[in-house]
């Protein structure tokens, strides 16, 4: 096929995103197919002043057509222009004054492709946003495939952009986000597209210790890549690594490699390198601990990629749909939203080296799984294939919408930009039944610490994620770690604790190890609160959890009172008088009537062990005792034993042979002058005299002196 590949600016020495993004796709078509690049004069992305000659030449041995620049962009013009068409009601007139204020404006360059267009089978058009591709994709949309390379920021809300998406033949996606939210903003599901992104030819074996040598740096270092400016979030780089306080004597420096737009920070421990070879851009992620990513807007990161290939890990800004949703389905980095965030994800992973090189080797494995050369490669040819066929089969293509009249394009009746984009779907792209799509599923774990740098999936904050959260302040997500995750959270070895509030838990325990008790019965839901739920022995035992259980809240609030008091405002929520209601509740009092029962049971273990916990001090004390009682049998049987000789002696020597007399030993009944101990058959009288000591040495009471048993019952 002959192809041509339709882009912005176009170079060697262009390292923009969009820009190198169309460089490798050229490069790659080029294989199998003739490609032409159709391009613009401009170098400088802010002006798009024309530094380029015009006409053609050969860049690695592909023709580049460059055309004129009709005039650069103003920004002070084109400031004013964004604001009113993001922030308020305008009409799609002021939409096309916006695009011709961007730029860049060329219209050589689009009437060169229409005119040409017969000399192509299909043409690539890259950026969405920009000048070039609007136009050129109304002069020739029965043949154009679309690289939107999608922000998530207003630009997607304008509506004039919506026929652009449903009147192309095709769409290759950078990501799933990227693809969820053009769907979402354009309704354009019936144009065929495919989540492609981008790969890169990173080197087998870069060398980290020539880059040191060269750059003569020996510390640990985090390594940024790409425009060094404020939309790549760098600005708030600069607060986040100048305010953040390396512990535990760690020296860390941030390493920032491609051209800067805004002032670099003058600080001890960050470096500027400016404009590199890619043998230096590589060898630099391969010695870095990490590559940081802190852009808001992605369509693609391919520096992560590339990071991910060299197994590193990457620390992202979690704000960003696309890369928080390729952390948590590579399982390979960790984001952030917030400094807390921000600095103790980065202690963890450069710190936690068990943890980095599992990320690492995720981040490899997702790379060579959905992004390497020949599945880049498989996925344009099926759709040149797939087009080649509808073409050949007399299919008509979709004919693009006009424009509107004159009048109709001035009527002020457009939502401002930044109201759509608040209306579409964010987070991490996730499938209709809550899991991603399995076209880029995460990688089956290798360890148990890859699953611990696993991101919970399918939530906004993975979470997975984000350790973010873990390690900052709860989720991961981060963290989410995710990791994102969720974000959001068990924290890794070597880890900060998590600290409260920032989002979703990113993994869970190591694999194997065991939950305690306590873990169970929170995990099934069935023990509340430790301040609410959990009583104190010593108060009397534990509180009726039953009740606060069966009612569904604590402190024993019924559940029903947190609910509206009135009908429900919710769709399809069934509550008091409204309808549905009550059938919910019949359909649920089953699940209700056994976790009640549940609930009853285990209260009832917990009394009969609290029960049981009680009596065994008095049982184990009765059980000490027992050989003293035991003792005190034997010694009182000796006693009478001894009384009833001594008695029976003395009435033999009186010459006391009465039959029936009512005399005893020792004493007559009917005088009152009974003889101490006498008139008790145990040897002993308790109430007129004292006991005899014991063999032993004990006292009356029958605890030995000295004992340490002597004080109260169960005092031990």
């Amino acid at each position: 096929m002959k192809l041509a590949v339709v882009v912005q600016r176009y170079g060697t020495q262009i390292n923009g995103g969009a820009e190198l993004h169309a460089h490798y796709i050229v490069e790659l078509l080029a294989k199998q197919h003739q490609v032409d690049v159709l391009t613009t004069c401009a170098r400088d992305y802010v002006t798009w002043k024309g530094e380029y000659p015009e006409g053609t030449e050969t860049v690695r041995g592909i023709d580049v057509r460059r055309f004129a620049v009709s005039r650069e962009r103003d920004p002070d013009d084109f400031g004013r222009r964004s604001a009113h068409v993001f922030e308020h009601t305008h009409s799609l007139a002021d939409e096309l004054a916006w695009l011709d204020s961007e730029g860049p404006t060329s219209p050589a360059l689009i009437d060169y492709v229409r005119a040409h267009a017969g000399d192509y089978d299909y043409i690539f058009f890259f950026s969405y946003r920009y000048y070039h591709a609007y136009q050129g994709v109304r002069a020739v949309a029965s043949k154009a495939i679309l690289v939107p390379t999608a922000e998530r920021d207003a630009t997607i809300g304008l509506s004039m952009f919506g026929p652009i998406f449903r009147g192309v033949r095709a769409i290759m996606y950078n990501s799933h986000e990227e693809r969820a939210m053009i769907q979402a903003a354009t309704g354009n599901t019936q144009v065929p597209g495919v989540v492609v992104g981008i790969g890169s030819d990173v080197p087998r074996h870069p060398v980290a210790a020539r880059f040191r040598r060269k750059y003569d740096i020996s510390d640990p270092f985090i390594v940024y890549v790409g425009r060094i400016d404020e939309n790549k979030g760098c600005r708030e780089l600069f607060s986040f690594f100048t305010s953040y306080r390396p512990r535990l004597g760690q020296r860390l420096k941030l390493v920032l490699i491609g051209h800067s737009i805004l002032p670099i920070p003058d600080h001890p421990n960050v470096h500027h390198l400016g404009f590199v070879s890619d043998q230096d851009k590589f060898d630099a992620m391969a010695a870095a601990d990490a590559l940081i990513m802190p852009s808001y807007y992605e369509s693609l990161s391919m520096v992560a990629l590339e990071a991910w290939a060299l197994g590193r890990p990457v620390l992202a800004n979690g704000r960003c749909d696309v890369l928080r949703g390729q952390c948590i389905r590579s399982r390979a980095g960790l984001y952030y939203e917030t400094f807390e965030e921000f600095a103790e994800t980065l202690f963890t992973l450069t710190t936690n080296r068990t943890l980095a090189e599992a990320l690492g080797e995720n981040g490899r494995h997702y790379f060579e799984q959905h992004y390497a050369w020949p599945v880049i490669e498989r996925k344009y040819s099926d759709i040149l294939h797939r087009l080649a066929q509808e073409d050949a089969a007399g299919r008509p293509a979709t004919p693009i919408e006009a424009l509107p009249g004159w009048l109709t394009r001035r009527r002020k009746v457009l939502r401002p930009g930044i109201d759509v984009l608040k209306g579409l779907p964010e987070g991490p792209a996730i499938r209709g039944d809550g899991r991603e799509d399995a076209s880029e599923a995460p990688p089956p774990a290798s360890s148990s610490w890859t699953s611990l740098a696993s991101g919970e999936r399918g939530r906004r904050d993975p979470p997975g994620a984000s350790l973010s959260a873990s390690a900052s302040g709860a989720r991961s997500g981060s963290a989410s770690a995710v990791f994102g995750g969720s974000g959001a959270a068990a924290s890794a070895p070597g880890s900060a604790s998590p600290a409260s509030g920032s989002g979703k838990s990113m993994a869970g325990r190591p694999a194997g190890q065991r939950l305690r008790k306590g873990d169970r019965r929170e995990r099934s839901g069935t023990r509340g609160s430790s301040s609410g739920q959990q009583g104190s022995r010593s108060g009397g035992g534990r509180p009726d959890r039953g009740r606060e259980r069966r009612d569904g809240g604590q402190g024993g609030q019924p559940r029903e009172s947190s609910r509206p008091s009135g009908p429900s405002s919710q769709s399809g929520q069934g509550g008091a008088g409204t309808p549905g209601g009550s059938d919910r509740r019949d359909r649920d009092r089953p699940g209700r009537d056994r976790a009640d029962r549940g609930g009853v049971d285990r209260d009832r273990a917990d009394r009969d062990r609290d029960r049981a916990d009680r009596d065994r001090p008095d049982r184990d004390q009765s059980d000490r005792d027992r050989p003293d009682r035991d003792r005190d049998r034997g010694t009182a049987d000796r006693d009478r034993s001894d009384h009833d000789r001594a008695g029976r002696g003395g009435a033999e020597r009186a010459g006391t042979d009465r039959a029936g007399a009512d005399r005893i030993p020792g004493g007559d009944r009917s005088s009152g002058d009974r003889a101490p101990g006498t008139d008790r058959q145990d040897g002993g009288d308790r109430a007129s005299g004292p006991r005899p000591p014991r063999r032993d040495g004990s006292g009356p009471r029958g605890r030995r002196s000295g004992d340490r048993r002597s004080g109260p019952r169960g005092g031990r």
